[in-house]
């Protein structure tokens, strides 16, 4: 057995940042030296192991680590048993079944003997074979956008995320595999399942706090029942009465994506001094 716990988050690429980045922000800080494969974690018995990041949930279901930093696609295609402690919100895409604007494809049963390309082939098939298609599967690990430029794939089957590159190269979505973004992994044999709680209740602090913001405003009394509708927390305001007679101060947690909506509302209902704050970490 490992003395330390093993966390293995992908050695290069924007993934690799993100990890990182999310680990230092749950106060799992570490300095990696230049192409070394490990590196270990300030104050606590933790190593970062740096790796593919297709490989990762397959070296956790086998316990090289015990947990792991990757994309829930990529849990699917490798069909590795291990838990899913955590969605990260980050990395968020669809895997999309995809053909030429010009194809004849209607549907997934047209693809019956046709030829797809696609870097995930165990999901394509079972997907495929669900509408009773059998295709000729071409299994490539990079882009694959141009393969059926190339004459290689009737269709593709990849990761979307705007569309911008499918309509580039002339593509359309036929229909969609599955909502996918980047998770934590554990191995559910782990004897280090402690500490294993440790680092996904820090990681859940972060993710959490990443997307709510704290708005804090100034509310007429005869206008806070309506200003409470509009912002009721994550379980409910912080209310106080002012000195200004007739005032209360108000502050609630409210969905990031939202705050300019609603703070747009509430100046319109009559608060002021209306502020938001970037919350780096909690515990709810």
């Amino acid at each position: 057995m490992a003395e330390n716990l093993r966390i293995g988050i992908p050695s290069k690429g924007r993934l690799s940042e993100i990890s990182t980045e999310l680990l230092a922000d749950a106060g799992l800080s570490f300095r990696r030296q230049e192409r070394s494969l490990f590196a270990r974690v300030r104050d606590m018995p933790i190593d970062v192991t740096f790796l593919r990041t297709d490989d990762i949930p397959v070296l956790c279901a086998e316990g090289a680590i015990d947990l792991g930093i990757t994309g829930s696609d990529l849990v699917n295609e490798s069909g590795a048993v291990v838990t899913t402690r955590l969605k990260l919100g980050v990395g968020k895409c669809r895997l999309a079944l995809c053909v030429p604007d010009d194809s004849g494809v209607k549907r997934p049963a047209d693809l019956d003997g046709k030829r797809v390309a696609t870097s995930f082939p165990h999901i394509t098939t079972g997907f495929l074979a669900s509408h009773k298609a059998t295709p000729h599967i071409v299994n490539l690990s990079g882009s694959v956008e141009v393969m059926i430029a190339l004459g290689v794939a009737d269709a593709i089957v990849d990761l979307v995320e705007t569309g911008s590159t499918l309509a580039a190269n002339r593509l359309h979505v036929l229909a969609e595999l599955g909502s996918y973004e980047t998770v934590l992994v554990q191995n559910p044999a782990t004897p280090h399942g402690h500490i294993a709680d440790r680092v996904a209740r820090r990681l859940e602090g972060v993710v959490i706090a990443r997307a709510w913001s704290l708005l804090e405003y100034n509310i007429p009394e005869a206008k806070l029942a309506e200003a409470e509708q509009i912002t009721p927390g994550f379980s409910s305001p912080t209310i106080n009465r002012l000195e200004q007679a007739g005032w209360f101060a108000v502050r609630a947690m409210v969905k990031r994506g939202e705050v300019i909506d609603i703070m747009e509302r509430l100046e319109q209902l009559g608060a002021a001094a209306i502020l938001e704050t970037a919350i780096s970490n909690c515990r709810l």
